[in-house]
Protein backbone atom coordinates (compact mmCIF):
# COMPACT_ATOMS: atom_id res chain seq x y z
CA UNK A 1 0.00 0.00 0.00
CA UNK A 2 1.42 3.48 -1.11
CA UNK A 3 1.89 6.38 1.70
CA UNK A 4 -1.50 8.14 0.25
CA UNK A 5 -3.82 5.11 0.81
CA UNK A 6 -1.61 4.69 4.08
CA UNK A 7 -3.29 8.02 4.95
CA UNK A 8 -6.30 7.85 3.26
CA UNK A 9 -6.63 4.65 5.25
CA UNK A 10 -6.43 6.19 8.54
CA UNK A 11 -8.75 8.57 7.53
CA UNK A 12 -11.66 6.67 7.45
CA UNK A 13 -13.39 7.31 10.40
CA UNK A 14 -14.40 3.52 12.38
CA UNK A 15 -14.70 4.32 16.31
CA UNK A 16 -18.82 4.37 16.10
CA UNK A 17 -18.62 0.51 14.12
CA UNK A 18 -16.07 -1.39 15.26
CA UNK A 19 -17.07 -1.32 18.94
CA UNK A 20 -20.75 -2.56 17.73
CA UNK A 21 -19.82 -4.49 15.05
CA UNK A 22 -18.87 -8.64 16.31
CA UNK A 23 -18.17 -11.88 13.84
CA UNK A 24 -19.10 -14.94 15.48
CA UNK A 25 -16.27 -17.21 15.12
CA UNK A 26 -16.07 -19.71 13.62
CA UNK A 27 -18.23 -34.96 -23.51
CA UNK A 28 -20.45 -37.80 -21.85
CA UNK A 29 -18.05 -40.89 -21.29
CA UNK A 30 -19.48 -44.28 -22.43
CA UNK A 31 -19.15 -47.51 -20.74
CA UNK A 32 -19.03 -50.96 -21.25
CA UNK A 33 -17.37 -53.17 -23.33
CA UNK A 34 -17.52 -52.38 -27.27
CA UNK A 35 -16.66 -54.51 -30.28
CA UNK A 36 -13.92 -53.54 -31.94
CA UNK A 37 -15.45 -52.05 -35.62
CA UNK A 38 -14.68 -55.25 -37.80
CA UNK A 39 -13.87 -52.93 -41.07
CA UNK A 40 -10.93 -51.59 -39.07
CA UNK A 41 -8.89 -54.84 -38.50
CA UNK A 42 -5.60 -55.27 -40.68
CA UNK A 43 -6.65 -56.32 -44.12
CA UNK A 44 -3.09 -56.31 -45.61
CA UNK A 45 -2.91 -58.64 -48.84
CA UNK A 46 0.24 -60.19 -49.44
CA UNK A 47 2.05 -62.49 -51.74
CA UNK A 48 2.80 -65.49 -50.42
CA UNK A 49 6.32 -67.38 -51.08
CA UNK A 50 5.15 -69.78 -53.45
CA UNK A 51 4.03 -69.28 -57.57
CA UNK A 52 0.65 -67.25 -58.12
CA UNK A 53 -0.78 -67.60 -54.30
CA UNK A 54 -2.08 -64.91 -52.53
CA UNK A 55 -2.46 -64.70 -48.41
CA UNK A 56 -5.61 -62.90 -46.97
CA UNK A 57 -5.20 -62.68 -43.57
CA UNK A 58 -8.47 -62.81 -40.88
CA UNK A 59 -10.14 -62.79 -44.22
CA UNK A 60 -10.50 -59.36 -44.39
CA UNK A 61 -10.00 -56.89 -47.60
CA UNK A 62 -8.08 -53.57 -47.78
CA UNK A 63 -11.49 -50.77 -47.92
CA UNK A 64 -9.92 -49.91 -51.08
CA UNK A 65 -10.24 -53.23 -52.43
CA UNK A 66 -13.73 -52.94 -51.87
CA UNK A 67 -16.41 -52.07 -54.99
CA UNK A 68 -18.05 -48.86 -54.45
CA UNK A 69 -21.45 -50.11 -55.51
CA UNK A 70 -22.17 -53.28 -53.37
CA UNK A 71 -25.46 -53.32 -51.75
CA UNK A 72 -25.38 -53.46 -47.88
CA UNK A 73 -25.92 -57.36 -47.04
CA UNK A 74 -27.81 -58.56 -43.76
CA UNK A 75 -25.65 -60.97 -41.48
CA UNK A 76 -27.92 -63.65 -42.37
CA UNK A 77 -27.63 -63.59 -46.27
CA UNK A 78 -24.17 -62.51 -46.18
CA UNK A 79 -22.83 -65.39 -43.98
CA UNK A 80 -25.00 -67.62 -46.57
CA UNK A 81 -23.44 -65.79 -49.61
CA UNK A 82 -20.47 -66.80 -48.59
CA UNK A 83 -20.69 -70.40 -48.05
CA UNK A 84 -22.15 -70.52 -51.48
CA UNK A 85 -18.93 -68.53 -52.65
CA UNK A 86 -16.49 -70.74 -51.27
CA UNK A 87 -17.93 -73.77 -52.54
CA UNK A 88 -17.31 -72.17 -56.15
CA UNK A 89 -13.80 -71.70 -55.49
CA UNK A 90 -11.06 -73.83 -57.69
CA UNK A 91 -10.11 -77.46 -56.12
CA UNK A 92 -6.42 -75.60 -56.53
CA UNK A 93 -7.06 -74.07 -53.04
CA UNK A 94 -4.21 -75.76 -50.98
CA UNK A 95 -4.55 -74.88 -47.65
CA UNK A 96 -6.72 -73.01 -45.64
CA UNK A 97 -6.34 -72.53 -41.87
CA UNK A 98 -8.30 -70.32 -39.38
CA UNK A 99 -5.59 -67.55 -40.06
CA UNK A 100 -5.21 -67.24 -43.70
CA UNK A 101 -6.43 -68.93 -46.79
CA UNK A 102 -4.29 -69.89 -50.48
CA UNK A 103 -5.74 -69.72 -53.39
CA UNK A 104 -4.47 -70.39 -56.85
CA UNK A 105 -3.10 -67.36 -59.07
CA UNK A 106 -5.89 -68.84 -61.89
CA UNK A 107 -9.11 -68.55 -59.49
CA UNK A 108 -8.34 -65.13 -59.36
CA UNK A 109 -7.92 -64.22 -62.67
CA UNK A 110 -11.20 -62.70 -63.01
CA UNK A 111 -11.30 -61.10 -59.50
CA UNK A 112 -8.38 -59.86 -57.94
CA UNK A 113 -10.21 -60.49 -54.60
CA UNK A 114 -13.09 -63.52 -54.36
CA UNK A 115 -16.49 -62.38 -54.34
CA UNK A 116 -17.49 -63.85 -51.29
CA UNK A 117 -14.69 -61.69 -49.57
CA UNK A 118 -16.23 -58.39 -51.56
CA UNK A 119 -19.45 -59.42 -50.14
CA UNK A 120 -18.65 -60.30 -46.69
CA UNK A 121 -16.56 -57.09 -45.98
CA UNK A 122 -19.41 -54.78 -47.36
CA UNK A 123 -21.56 -56.23 -45.15
CA UNK A 124 -18.59 -55.40 -42.27
CA UNK A 125 -18.22 -51.68 -43.29
CA UNK A 126 -21.93 -51.69 -43.34
CA UNK A 127 -22.55 -52.52 -39.71
CA UNK A 128 -19.42 -50.02 -39.13
CA UNK A 129 -21.27 -47.57 -40.43
CA UNK A 130 -24.29 -48.56 -38.39
CA UNK A 131 -22.03 -48.38 -35.40
CA UNK A 132 -20.50 -45.42 -35.84
CA UNK A 133 -24.01 -43.89 -36.40
CA UNK A 134 -25.27 -45.64 -32.87
CA UNK A 135 -22.36 -43.78 -31.15
CA UNK A 136 -22.98 -40.75 -32.83
CA UNK A 137 -26.25 -40.40 -31.52
CA UNK A 138 -25.43 -41.14 -28.54
CA UNK A 139 -22.92 -38.87 -28.07
CA UNK A 140 -25.66 -36.13 -29.83
CA UNK A 141 -27.83 -36.67 -26.75
CA UNK A 142 -27.87 -33.12 -25.45
CA UNK A 143 -28.46 -32.90 -21.73
CA UNK A 144 -32.02 -30.92 -21.72
CA UNK A 145 -32.37 -27.31 -20.68
CA UNK A 146 -34.66 -27.63 -17.62
CA UNK A 147 -37.89 -25.02 -17.07
CA UNK A 148 -36.33 -23.02 -13.94
CA UNK A 149 -39.42 -21.41 -13.58
CA UNK A 150 -42.35 -23.87 -14.18
CA UNK A 151 -42.22 -24.40 -9.95
CA UNK A 152 -43.20 -20.70 -9.60
CA UNK A 153 -46.37 -21.00 -12.16
CA UNK A 154 -48.97 -19.95 -9.82
CA UNK A 155 -46.88 -17.41 -8.10
CA UNK A 156 -48.03 -14.14 -9.22
CA UNK A 157 -44.65 -12.61 -7.80
CA UNK A 158 -42.19 -14.45 -9.77
CA UNK A 159 -44.06 -13.00 -13.00
CA UNK A 160 -43.12 -15.90 -15.39
CA UNK A 161 -44.86 -14.65 -17.99
CA UNK A 162 -42.41 -11.69 -18.84
CA UNK A 163 -39.32 -13.01 -16.71
CA UNK A 164 -37.19 -13.71 -19.76
CA UNK A 165 -38.24 -9.91 -21.33
CA UNK A 166 -37.42 -8.93 -18.32
CA UNK A 167 -34.10 -9.99 -18.01
CA UNK A 168 -33.19 -9.58 -21.56
CA UNK A 169 -33.81 -5.55 -21.21
CA UNK A 170 -31.36 -5.83 -18.09
CA UNK A 171 -28.60 -7.49 -20.43
CA UNK A 172 -29.42 -4.98 -23.21
CA UNK A 173 -29.00 -2.34 -20.36
CA UNK A 174 -26.21 -3.19 -18.21
CA UNK A 175 -23.97 -1.41 -20.17
CA UNK A 176 -25.43 1.90 -19.00
CA UNK A 177 -24.61 0.61 -15.42
CA UNK A 178 -20.99 -0.23 -15.98
CA UNK A 179 -17.81 2.55 -15.94
CA UNK A 180 -14.73 2.97 -18.13
CA UNK A 181 -12.37 0.40 -16.55
CA UNK A 182 -9.74 2.88 -16.19
CA UNK A 183 -12.01 6.13 -15.14
CA UNK A 184 -9.22 6.56 -11.88
CA UNK A 185 -6.86 7.51 -14.55
CA UNK A 186 -8.80 10.77 -14.60
CA UNK A 187 -8.95 11.21 -10.93
CA UNK A 188 -6.40 13.28 -9.52
CA UNK A 189 -6.13 13.40 -5.52
CA UNK A 190 -7.52 9.44 -5.44
CA UNK A 191 -6.34 6.11 -6.29
CA UNK A 192 -7.68 2.20 -6.69
CA UNK A 193 -6.49 1.30 -3.71
CA UNK A 194 -8.03 4.23 -1.71
CA UNK A 195 -11.67 3.22 -3.89
CA UNK A 196 -11.07 -0.23 -2.25
CA UNK A 197 -10.49 1.00 1.21
CA UNK A 198 -13.66 2.78 0.77
CA UNK A 199 -15.97 -0.09 -0.18
CA UNK A 200 -14.55 -2.86 2.22
CA UNK A 201 -15.63 -0.11 5.31
CA UNK A 202 -18.77 0.26 3.79
CA UNK A 203 -19.05 -3.50 3.77
CA UNK A 204 -18.95 -3.75 7.20
CA UNK A 205 -21.35 -0.77 7.54
CA UNK A 206 -23.72 -2.24 6.00
CA UNK A 207 -23.04 -5.79 7.52
CA UNK A 208 -23.36 -3.63 10.76
CA UNK A 209 -26.90 -1.84 9.84
CA UNK A 210 -28.25 -5.10 8.73
CA UNK A 211 -29.36 -3.69 5.19
CA UNK A 212 -30.48 -5.35 1.97
CA UNK A 213 -28.29 -7.34 -0.59
CA UNK A 214 -29.61 -5.16 -3.21
CA UNK A 215 -28.52 -1.81 -1.42
CA UNK A 216 -24.92 -2.71 -1.15
CA UNK A 217 -24.43 -3.50 -4.83
CA UNK A 218 -26.25 -0.27 -5.49
CA UNK A 219 -24.07 1.64 -3.08
CA UNK A 220 -20.78 0.46 -5.06
CA UNK A 221 -22.23 1.27 -8.33
CA UNK A 222 -23.15 4.73 -7.61
CA UNK A 223 -19.68 5.76 -6.29
CA UNK A 224 -18.46 4.37 -9.67
CA UNK A 225 -20.58 5.96 -11.64
CA UNK A 226 -20.27 9.42 -9.78
CA UNK A 227 -16.23 8.85 -9.22
CA UNK A 228 -15.95 8.21 -13.52
CA UNK A 229 -17.42 11.64 -13.79
CA UNK A 230 -16.30 13.88 -10.99
CA UNK A 231 -13.81 14.69 -9.37
CA UNK A 232 -13.18 14.21 -5.63
CA UNK A 233 -10.63 15.12 -2.97
CA UNK A 234 -9.41 12.46 -0.70
CA UNK A 235 -10.88 13.70 2.33
CA UNK A 236 -14.29 13.77 0.79
CA UNK A 237 -14.05 10.33 -0.86
CA UNK A 238 -15.70 8.83 2.54
CA UNK A 239 -18.63 11.79 2.72
CA UNK A 240 -19.26 10.16 -1.35
CA UNK A 241 -19.04 6.94 -0.11
CA UNK A 242 -21.74 7.94 3.23
CA UNK A 243 -24.03 9.75 0.91
CA UNK A 244 -24.30 6.80 -1.76
CA UNK A 245 -25.21 4.53 1.09
CA UNK A 246 -28.37 6.55 2.10
CA UNK A 247 -29.11 7.05 -1.71
CA UNK A 248 -29.14 3.35 -2.03
CA UNK A 249 -30.94 2.87 1.27
CA UNK A 250 -34.03 5.37 0.06
CA UNK A 251 -34.22 3.17 -3.05
CA UNK A 252 -33.89 -0.32 -2.02
CA UNK A 253 -34.64 -0.12 2.15
CA UNK A 254 -38.41 -0.21 3.84
CA UNK A 255 -36.57 1.05 6.84
CA UNK A 256 -33.98 3.73 6.01
CA UNK A 257 -31.33 5.00 8.21
CA UNK A 258 -31.11 8.57 9.30
CA UNK A 259 -28.50 10.88 8.32
CA UNK A 260 -27.43 11.58 12.15
CA UNK A 261 -26.42 7.25 11.80
CA UNK A 262 -24.83 7.73 8.94
CA UNK A 263 -22.81 10.60 10.09
CA UNK A 264 -21.92 8.92 13.62
CA UNK A 265 -20.45 5.69 11.76
CA UNK A 266 -17.85 8.20 9.87
CA UNK A 267 -17.54 9.58 13.43
CA UNK A 268 -18.59 12.78 12.93
CA UNK A 269 -16.11 13.90 10.17
CA UNK A 270 -19.01 15.48 7.86
CA UNK A 271 -21.87 17.49 8.80
CA UNK A 272 -25.84 16.66 8.17
CA UNK A 273 -24.94 19.67 5.95
CA UNK A 274 -22.28 18.13 4.18
CA UNK A 275 -24.07 15.00 3.51
CA UNK A 276 -26.97 16.46 2.09
CA UNK A 277 -25.25 19.14 -0.35
CA UNK A 278 -23.45 16.02 -1.35
CA UNK A 279 -27.06 14.07 -2.12
CA UNK A 280 -27.92 16.90 -4.17
CA UNK A 281 -24.42 17.10 -6.11
CA UNK A 282 -24.42 13.43 -6.49
CA UNK A 283 -27.91 12.53 -7.89
CA UNK A 284 -27.94 15.78 -10.33
CA UNK A 285 -24.92 14.39 -11.57
CA UNK A 286 -26.25 10.74 -12.24
CA UNK A 287 -29.10 12.73 -13.19
CA UNK A 288 -31.32 10.98 -10.96
CA UNK A 289 -31.01 7.47 -12.55
CA UNK A 290 -30.82 4.93 -9.70
CA UNK A 291 -32.78 2.01 -11.77
CA UNK A 292 -30.35 0.24 -13.66
CA UNK A 293 -29.15 -3.14 -12.89
CA UNK A 294 -26.51 -4.41 -10.73
CA UNK A 295 -24.31 -8.13 -10.29
CA UNK A 296 -27.37 -8.59 -7.96
CA UNK A 297 -30.12 -8.45 -10.20
CA UNK A 298 -28.40 -11.02 -12.55
CA UNK A 299 -27.11 -13.33 -9.14
CA UNK A 300 -30.51 -13.90 -8.54
CA UNK A 301 -31.45 -15.04 -12.04
CA UNK A 302 -27.98 -17.64 -12.51
CA UNK A 303 -28.59 -19.02 -9.06
CA UNK A 304 -32.07 -20.54 -10.01
CA UNK A 305 -30.81 -21.05 -13.50
CA UNK A 306 -27.73 -23.37 -11.27
CA UNK A 307 -30.60 -24.65 -9.38
CA UNK A 308 -28.85 -23.56 -6.26
CA UNK A 309 -28.95 -24.60 -2.46
CA UNK A 310 -28.05 -22.20 -0.04
CA UNK A 311 -23.62 -23.25 0.22
CA UNK A 312 -23.79 -22.42 -3.43
CA UNK A 313 -25.65 -19.05 -3.19
CA UNK A 314 -23.67 -18.05 0.42
CA UNK A 315 -20.17 -18.88 -1.47
CA UNK A 316 -21.54 -17.07 -4.76
CA UNK A 317 -22.08 -13.90 -3.14
CA UNK A 318 -18.81 -14.18 -1.02
CA UNK A 319 -16.83 -14.42 -4.43
CA UNK A 320 -18.71 -11.60 -5.88
CA UNK A 321 -18.42 -8.89 -3.22
CA UNK A 322 -15.01 -9.84 -3.13
CA UNK A 323 -15.03 -8.89 -6.65
CA UNK A 324 -16.46 -5.29 -5.35
CA UNK A 325 -13.31 -4.45 -3.77
CA UNK A 326 -11.06 -4.62 -6.87
CA UNK A 327 -11.18 -1.88 -8.87
CA UNK A 328 -9.50 -4.36 -11.43
CA UNK A 329 -12.98 -6.61 -11.82
CA UNK A 330 -14.71 -3.33 -13.27
CA UNK A 331 -13.67 -4.49 -16.86
CA UNK A 332 -15.85 -7.28 -17.01
CA UNK A 333 -19.75 -6.75 -17.53
CA UNK A 334 -22.17 -6.99 -14.76
CA UNK A 335 -23.82 -10.47 -15.86
CA UNK A 336 -20.53 -11.51 -16.45
CA UNK A 337 -19.06 -11.36 -12.75
CA UNK A 338 -22.47 -12.47 -11.61
CA UNK A 339 -22.10 -15.80 -13.95
CA UNK A 340 -18.39 -16.18 -13.15
CA UNK A 341 -19.05 -15.99 -9.37
CA UNK A 342 -21.47 -18.77 -9.77
CA UNK A 343 -19.79 -21.05 -12.08
CA UNK A 344 -16.56 -20.54 -9.96
CA UNK A 345 -18.65 -21.65 -6.62
CA UNK A 346 -19.87 -24.69 -8.30
CA UNK A 347 -16.27 -25.35 -9.30
CA UNK A 348 -15.53 -25.02 -5.73
CA UNK A 349 -17.93 -27.18 -4.42
CA UNK A 350 -17.91 -29.75 -6.75
CA UNK A 351 -13.80 -29.94 -7.75
CA UNK A 352 -14.25 -30.08 -11.50
CA UNK A 353 -15.48 -27.37 -14.19
CA UNK A 354 -19.17 -27.20 -14.09
CA UNK A 355 -21.59 -25.27 -16.31
CA UNK A 356 -24.76 -27.11 -17.48
CA UNK A 357 -26.80 -26.34 -20.40
CA UNK A 358 -29.37 -24.55 -18.25
CA UNK A 359 -26.69 -22.03 -16.97
CA UNK A 360 -25.22 -21.53 -20.17
CA UNK A 361 -28.97 -20.75 -21.66
CA UNK A 362 -29.30 -18.46 -19.04
CA UNK A 363 -26.58 -16.07 -18.46
CA UNK A 364 -25.51 -16.16 -22.34
CA UNK A 365 -21.91 -16.98 -21.12
CA UNK A 366 -20.23 -20.40 -21.81
CA UNK A 367 -17.48 -22.08 -19.80
CA UNK A 368 -14.54 -20.08 -22.13
CA UNK A 369 -15.95 -17.02 -21.30
CA UNK A 370 -16.07 -16.97 -18.13
CA UNK A 371 -12.80 -18.87 -17.17
CA UNK A 372 -10.33 -15.31 -17.21
CA UNK A 373 -12.80 -13.80 -14.65
CA UNK A 374 -13.16 -16.93 -12.89
CA UNK A 375 -9.14 -17.08 -12.73
CA UNK A 376 -9.58 -13.90 -11.20
CA UNK A 377 -11.60 -15.07 -8.57
CA UNK A 378 -10.16 -17.61 -7.62
CA UNK A 379 -6.85 -15.53 -6.48
CA UNK A 380 -8.98 -13.19 -4.72
CA UNK A 381 -10.58 -15.89 -2.83
CA UNK A 382 -6.72 -17.15 -1.93
CA UNK A 383 -6.08 -13.74 -0.75
CA UNK A 384 -9.16 -13.18 1.20
CA UNK A 385 -8.20 -12.19 4.63
CA UNK A 386 -4.59 -11.93 4.34
CA UNK A 387 -4.24 -7.66 3.96
CA UNK A 388 -5.41 -5.06 5.58
CA UNK A 389 -8.67 -5.18 3.80
CA UNK A 390 -11.00 -7.95 5.59
CA UNK A 391 -14.28 -7.46 5.78
CA UNK A 392 -15.13 -9.63 3.57
CA UNK A 393 -13.75 -12.39 4.60
CA UNK A 394 -14.91 -11.64 7.95
CA UNK A 395 -18.32 -11.40 7.48
CA UNK A 396 -18.43 -15.15 5.38
CA UNK A 397 -16.20 -16.53 8.20
CA UNK A 398 -19.71 -16.36 10.83
CA UNK A 399 -21.89 -19.23 11.05
CA UNK A 400 -24.51 -16.97 9.39
CA UNK A 401 -23.02 -17.15 6.15
CA UNK A 402 -22.26 -20.51 6.33
CA UNK A 403 -18.90 -19.95 6.69
CA UNK A 404 -17.99 -19.58 3.06
CA UNK A 405 -14.92 -18.25 3.60
CA UNK A 406 -13.13 -20.87 4.97
CA UNK A 407 -14.12 -23.35 1.89
CA UNK A 408 -10.61 -24.39 -0.18
CA UNK A 409 -10.76 -22.07 -3.77
CA UNK A 410 -10.74 -24.25 -6.32
CA UNK A 411 -6.89 -23.48 -7.73
CA UNK A 412 -7.52 -25.95 -10.23
CA UNK A 413 -9.41 -23.48 -12.57
CA UNK A 414 -6.04 -21.35 -12.95
CA UNK A 415 -4.30 -24.14 -14.46
CA UNK A 416 -7.20 -25.03 -17.10
CA UNK A 417 -6.61 -24.33 -20.80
Amino acid sequence: MDGASDHFHGMIRHSNIHGNLKFEKGGMKLTGHRRKALSKIDSNVVQAHKRGVLTVKNTAIQKNRVAPLHRPLTRKFAAQLAVKEEQEVKPSVQHQSSDCIFVDAEASEDHDVPMFVQHTEAMLVEIDRMDAKVEMEDLDLDEPIVDIDACDEKNPLAVTEYIDDLYAYYKMTESSSCVPSDYMARQVDINDRMRAILIDWLIEVHYNFELMDETLFLTVNLIDRFLAVQPVERKRLQLVGVTAMLLACKYEEVSVPVVEDLVSISDRAYSRKEVLEMEKLMVNTLQFNLSLPTPYVFMRRFLKAAQSDKKLELLSFFILELSLVEYEMLRFPLSLLAAAAVFTAQCTLTGCEMWSRTCERHTSYNKDKLMECARLMVALHQNAGKGKLTSVFKKYSTSKYGYAAKMEAAVFLQDAE
